[in-house]
Formats: C-alpha cells, sequence, structure tokens
C-alpha cells in the first residue's frame, strides 16, 4: 500500500523553520506543509493532508525521486541533489533568518527580550545546474485556511518576475523570482531549460518580508542564514561521541519548533499525521504542553542552550502567573481555549480522517501539570537568588492546588478520552510538586511551607506505594489495573524512588519485557485502557528512549546503548523522528518532527555518554539533572 500511495513517507519530508513559521519540504521538491502567519497559522500549502489543498514545487519536470537530499551541515538549510538523463543540479531550500531589523518600529509578536537576530518571512528556494541541461519547472499552488479558499495571481511590477497571492482585494503573499512566472487559475508556473552553471532563484515572502532581487543577493542571504544556525549550534556543549550528530540535529530541531516571540515550544510542527495508518488517532499537535517543560530544560540546559531554556520558562511561568487552575496546553502565544474543530473537507494523510485544528485536551484534568512545572522552576533555579521573588506566589498556589487535588482521579499524562482513573503517574507527578516545592522553599527559608508541603510529599509517596503497584512489586498505570504503562519509566527519572530499589528496577524490567514490541515501547496496551478510541497505535518513541534511560539507571548499561543504538538507526534520512514509530516496518507515524521525541533522545543519549564518561562527572556544572531520590521508609513494603 505504501508504494502505491501519492503520499511520501512522513520520515521523508525535509522541515525547515525560521522560529516564527515552519515548512515540510517532499522530496519531490513540494512544499506540502506551511501556516502564515506562525506555526499555528491557517495552511497556505496542506498538501501533507490533501493532495488538493496546496502544494509549492520546484524541481526538475520530468523527475520526482532526487538523488541525495542532507541539511547543509549545522544548519536548517536543505540540500537537494536532482540527477536527470540530461544533467545535474541542486537546490537549496530555507527560512531566511537575519540581522535584528524593528528599530523603527516595535515588534508586535515578542514577548522575550528581542534577540540580535529574527525571521525575515521568506521562504528561499535556489538551483544550481552542475553540468548538463535540465528542464526545471517552479508551481506554486496556495490552497488559503486548509484548503478551503482559492486565490488569484496579479503580476506586480513591470516584468514577469513579481506576482502577488490574493484573497480578494487582500495580498497573501508574494513570489519574487528570476524566471518568467505565468498563471493557470489559481496555479503560478515557471519553467526554464538551464544550463551547466546557471543559476535561478525563487522567494515567497509574507508580512514585512523584504525578498532578494537577484541570485547574487539570494546567495548571500542564505549563506548568512546558515551562518546564523552555524553561530547558535556552536554555543552548544556536545560531546565528543559518536553519538554527537544526533544531539546536533535535535537540538536544531527543537530550536526550530520555538516559537522565538514568546519563547513556546511547539509539541510538533504538524497537525492530523495519523498514529494508526488509515486511522483515526489524529490531533493538531501545534501547541504548547506543560508536560513538555521538564523535558525540553534538561535538555536545552544539558547541551548548553541556556537562552532558550529560560524563554520556553519564562513562556511556562507567564502563562501559570494569575491562573488558580493551570491548563495541560497553552497555544503558542498563550492563547487559552483550543477548540478542537474536524475539516471534513480533507481526506487526510493517506486517507487517515478526521483532519483535525484545535485540540479538545485543553480542557481536560491532568494532575502532571503541577509537577512538571515545579519540577521546571526547580531545575530552573540553582538558588535563592536565582528564585525569582514575583513567581512566589503562584509557585505556592500550583503547590497548594496539586496538594488539594492529588487525591482525585485524572486523564493521566496520555489525554485519554475515556473516564478518569487514579493513575499513578499522575500521583507522582504531584508528587514531584509537592517534593520541588518543599526545597524550593527551603531553599527560599519558608520553613512553614517546607514542613507542610514535605509532608504532603511523604503522604503522597506512601499512597502511591500503597495501591500502584501489583503483587509481584510493579508500579501499573492505575490504581484498579494491573496493567502496565510506559510513563512509570518516570519514576527513577524523576527521582521518586532510587534506581536500585526492587520496585523501580520490577517496573523498568517488565516495561522492558511485557510493554514492547520487537524491543520497541508502547504507551500502554489499548485493549487494556479505554483512551476512547478504536484501533492500534505504533510505538511511542519517547517511551523507547526513557527506556533507555531507564536501564540506564538501573545499570542494564549494555541493554540500554543497544536499544538506542537500534532506536537511532530508526532515524528518517534526517535525523529527524516522528511521534511513533510501526516497529515491525519502521515505518513512522503520527506528527512530525515531534519534539517529545527529540528531547527524550538528549536525554537518553547523555545518560549512556555521561555512563561511559564516569557518570556525574559529566553533569553540567550546577545542573541537577537527576533530583535526589525520595526518602523510601525502610518499613515501607515492597
Amino acid at each position: 500500500m505504501a508504494g502505491r500511495s501519492p503520499f511520501p513517507p512522513i520520515a521523508d519530508y525535509g522541515f525547515l523553520s525560521d522560529c516564527e513559521v515552519c515548512a515540510l519540504v517532499a522530496p519531490s521538491g513540494n512544499v506540502e506543509w506551511m501556516c502564515l502567519p506562525r506555526m499555528d497559522g491557517p495552511s497556505i500549502f496542506a498538501a501533507m493532508l490533501d493532495r488538493g489543498a496546496g502544494t509549492f514545487r520546484l524541481g526538475p519536470a520530468d523527475v520526482v525521486v532526487p538523488a541525495g537530499r542532507r541539511y547543509l551541515p549545522g544548519t536548517m538549510a536543505l540540500e537537494t541533489t536532482w540527477a536527470t538523463p540530461g544533467g545535474w543540479a541542486v537546490v537549496r531550500d530555507v527560512l531566511l533568518i537575519g540581522p535584528w531589523r524593528h528599530h523603527d518600529r516595535r515588534s508586535d509578536t515578542y514577548h522575550r527580550v528581542p534577540e540580535d537576530h529574527a525571521a525575515e518571512r521568506v521562504l528561499l528556494r535556489t538551483v544550481q545546474c552542475l553540468n548538463g541541461a535540465i528542464d526545471f519547472v517552479l508551481e506554486c499552488e496556495p490552497a488559503f485556511d486548509y484548503g478551503r479558499k482559492r486565490g488569484t495571481w496579479h503580476h506586480t511590477g513591470s516584468g514577469y518576475g513579481h506576482a502577488e497571492a490574493r484573497l480578494g482585494d487582500e495580498t497573501q503573499f508574494r513570489l519574487t523570482t528570476d524566471l518568467n512566472l505565468g498563471f493557470e487559475g489559481p496555479r503560478a508556473i515557471a519553467r526554464r531549460r538551464l544550463q551547466a552553471g546557471e543559476q535561478v532563484f525563487c522567494a515567497l515572502s509574507w508580512d514585512d518580508g523584504s525578498p532578494p532581487e537577484t541570485f547574487d543577493e539570494a546567495h548571500q542571504r542564505l549563506f548568512r542564514t546558515t551562518d546564523f544556525w552555524h553561530e547558535w549550534i556552536s554555543r552548544g556543549d556536545f560531546p565528543d561521541h559518536r553519538w554527537r550528530g544526533y544531539l546536533e540535529r535535535s537540538a536544531l530541531t527543537l530550536k526550530g519548533l520555538i516559537y522565538a516571540p514568546t519563547g513556546a515550544l511547539l509539541a510538533a510542527a504538524t497537525s492530523s499525521l495519523p498514529e494508526t495508518p488509515g486511522g483515526e488517532r489524529n490531533y493538531d499537535y501545534r501547541y504548547t504542553w506543560l508536560r513538555d517543560s521538564t523535558f525540553m530544560l534538561w535538555g536545552l540546559y544539558t547541551l548548553g542552550f541556556d537562552r532558550e531554556a529560560n524563554d520556553f520558562f519564562y513562556f511556562i511561568t507567564d502563562v501559570a502567573e494569575g491562573q488558580d487552575d493551570l491548563q495541560i496546553m497553552y497555544g503558542i502565544g498563550g492563547e487559552r481555549e483550543l477548540a478542537e474543530q474536524t475539516l471534513d473537507h480533507l481526506s487526510g494523510y493517506d486517507g487517515a480522517g478526521p483532519v483535525r485544528i484545535g485540540n479538545g485536551a485543553w480542557g481536560q484534568r491532568q494532575h502532571d501539570v503541577w509537577g512538571v512545572l515545579l519540577d521546571s522552576v526547580y531545575l530552573h533555579t540553582q538558588s535563592r537568588d536565582g528564585l525569582d521573588e514575583r513567581r512566589w506566589p503562584m509557585l505556592v498556589r500550583q503547590v497548594e492546588v496539586a496538594i488539594e487535588q492529588w487525591k482525585d482521579p485524572d486523564q493521566g499524562l496520555w489525554e485519554v478520552r475515556g473516564p478518569a482513573k487514579h493513575f499513578t503517574a499522575s500521583k507522582v507527578l504531584c508528587w514531584v510538586a509537592a517534593d520541588r516545592g518543599a526545597k524550593l522553599a527551603e531553599m527560599r527559608g519558608d520553613a512553614d511551607h517546607a514542613r507542610n508541603w514535605r509532608k504532603a510529599a511523604d503522604e503522597i509517596h506512601a499512597d502511591v506505594c500503597a495501591n500502584g503497584l501489583d503483587e509481584r512489586g510493579v508500579f501499573c498505570q492505575h490504581y484498579s489495573t494491573n496493567a502496565l504503562d510506559a510513563s512509570l519509566l518516570l519514576i527513577p527519572l524523576l527521582g521518586f524512588l532510587p534506581p536500585d530499589d526492587p520496585r523501580v528496577r520490577a517496573t523498568v524490567l517488565a516495561i522492558a519485557d511485557e510493554l514492547t514490541v520487537d524491543e520497541l515501547v508502547l504507551r500502554y496496551q489499548v485493549e487494556e485502557t479505554d483512551d476512547g478510541f478504536e484501533g492500534t497505535e505504533g510505538t511511542f518513541t519517547i517511551c523507547s528512549f526513557w527506556l533507555v534511560s531507564a536501564l540506564t539507571e538501573i545499570g542494564q548499561v549494555e541493554r540500554a546503548r543497544a536499544l538506542c543504538d537500534k532506536l537511532l538507526s530508526y532515524a528518517s534520512p534526517l535525523s529527524l523522528y516522528a511521534e511513533e514509530i510501526d516497529p515491525h516496518s519502521g515505518r513512522h507515524l503520527g506528527n512530525f518532527p515531534q519534539a517529545f521525541s527529540h528531547l527524550a533522545l538528549i536525554n537518553a543519549v547523555m545518560h549512556l555518554i555521561r555512563e561511559d564518561e564516569g557518570g556525574a562527572a559529566a553533569v553540567p556544572p550546577g545542573l541537577n539533572l537527576r533530583p535526589e531520590a525520595a526518602v523510601v521508609d525502610p518499613d515501607e513494603p515492597i
């Protein structure tokens, strides 16, 4: 079926970003996903969800399978090499980034401290014919608002190299090129036979974006952008190790998924790529989840990207401030209401419907939110001087809410749409909220809160250990089942119990042996979990990387290393990861690229590298990546 599908495999897409918008490029040279004016805006190209929902191709006229693709090393610039019977050519695609330009008028989007660089709001595509002669074609057919609206094209200027795509009288974007553009209905087209040594460009610009006017200018601005990415990645602290390339690409991908004006991290760049081929598990992931915050800070602080970590931390604390009820997720501008709707006019990726925008999980009750918020603050804060006094009332409120509500059922870390349960991982994260709150209170010299919160943490800890275990001493998904759940791999990673505790070892090994398919980890067994959906799902990439970290923690280092090597072999041709992997075919499933997958990769790889380098000695100074485990009552049953 996959060979007959008109849709490229999810893993074959290239990911572009300027930290304000994203684009996904198929191997054929089609831009098949792009939204304006920001990452979660309505699409202008959405062919990855319906072949008629908008596309923008630049490539040889009669060849659609390239000879090779790569990122220019250390950058987000995508290079595609084409071989045809007549010759060879190279296409480079990049979303331009340039020097900060908002000098005469303040940006109306930036909430964080402005950086030295900003998105130029230009998608640039350049072509160089290396030898022979190749017939090249440009075809740009937008379909606005998720394919619901078709625009009209109009030439601007005196020649054929400038055009605007309009909806009514409103300009949506502009094309600038040294090719001659013509129009066929909603499509702008250019064709040229390129000879050896010839070079052409096209630039799609929007808002106040200023496109290049010549190939020389385009070439200069492309490499100014690659200089930005080189400078950024060079600030990182990467170990000299055979897995370094995976860490660097994961860091670049995470940077590309951060919406720079607010510091928010997208869970993924896309919406409704299916978790099950042809199935209904299709969600919009272009939002920021609080659950990502701890893992984001772990990853970025570990690799030395403190500025991005701090920006995301301040985004999270900004949305939390002034709210009694934390949501599990927010819009990348801090929006609270993310109403879900289905787009029935779109067929879905390879026929997988429904296509959804918005995400109904925003209104769910998930008790992990307080723990991930407090753990984020704890990771961010190394001394009282680092604890913002303005944030303290908000933190007090959130710890108190966690203590008030930890006994209630919730929807769990995986946002199941079935009945609320007493999910064990949710209780563990409530313990994290009380535990980290107590440590922060001690740091602040607030003895009363420290004492009260430590007492509450001990109560939660005892309850989990009394009710969350089966007869084997294995932690289970919730209090009324013996089913396993991969979220329980977080128990040693969050310090709930020390790695050498028999219950931790039993849980990690049970998940490794019983909740896996060909060694890759499922979130849970769907037949044992009422998650509100039919059908199966693939193995979750984040859970498999969590298992690498957990196996390392309990001393199963060689098993962890073998699993890590296996997982890294499943990386896409461009070293990207979707949300899930089909363990039988290696096919990537779900939204792409997935921040959680890359965050877990960083944590897993660094666990093993630290082990190779002698354990704690490799941890960055002042950073507690492995919080102290809870003190275990020796009389507590195991």
